[in-house]
Order: C-alpha cells, then sequence, then structure tokens
C-alpha cells in the first residue's frame, strides 16, 4: 500500500498521493471512517486528524498565488539590478585604483 515503516517502534509515513486519495473517500462519505480505517490498516483518529488537515488547508488552495509569485519575481528582479549596480561601483573603483597605485 505504499506505507514506509524502518522497524517496530517508529512512526509509520505514509506517502501524499495515499492520504490525499484516503482522505477523498471520507469526503465521498460513502463509506464510515471506521470502515475506511480497517480497510487500510490505519487507525481512525489518524483519519481523522487528515480529514481535519485537509478541511483547514482547502482555503489556502484558492488564493491567489500568481500575485504572490509576481511579488517574488518583482524582488527578485529588483536584487538582480542592485547587485549589477554594486558590480559597476567596484569595477571602477577597481579600475581607478589601479590607474593610481600604478599597475
Amino acid at each position: 500500500m505504499g506505507v514506509l515503516s524502518v522497524n517496530m517502534g517508529t512512526r509509520k509515513h505514509y506517502p501524499a498521493e495515499l492520504k490525499a486519495k484516503i482522505v477523498l473517500e471520507i469526503f465521498k462519505e460513502e463509506k464510515s471512517i471506521a470502515q475506511i480505517a480497517s480497510e487500510y490498516g490505519i487507525h481512525p483518529s489518524v483519519l481523522n486528524r487528515w480529514r481535519n488537515t485537509a478541511v483547514e488547508k482547502l482555503p489556502s488552495l484558492f488564493t491567489d498565488e500568481t500575485k504572490n509569485l509576481e511579488n517574488m519575481k518583482s524582488e527578485y528582479e529588483k536584487k538582480i539590478q542592485d547587485l549589477y549596480a554594486e558590480v559597476g561601483r567596484l569595477t571602477t573603483e577597481l579600475t581607478w585604483l589601479k590607474k593610481k597605485s600604478g599597475l
């Protein structure tokens, strides 16, 4: 089923795809959480936690990511321009110092 576990006493880690599949089954409400838990061998409280996490994070899926990306892009471009300006200033200073020192 895609369950990752090293040995007894360690936590089981489930792939995100499996969690999403199970949470979608829970949302369909065709089976009870107890039935789904039995089917996958996962404790019902874990499934309830996954469902609650999905419900909490659902609104963030619909936020305007493009605004966030545009802000990051403009900040990145400004940083590049600042760095090019700094390189130009330092190159000019180096040239001036080389002329003054006779190198």
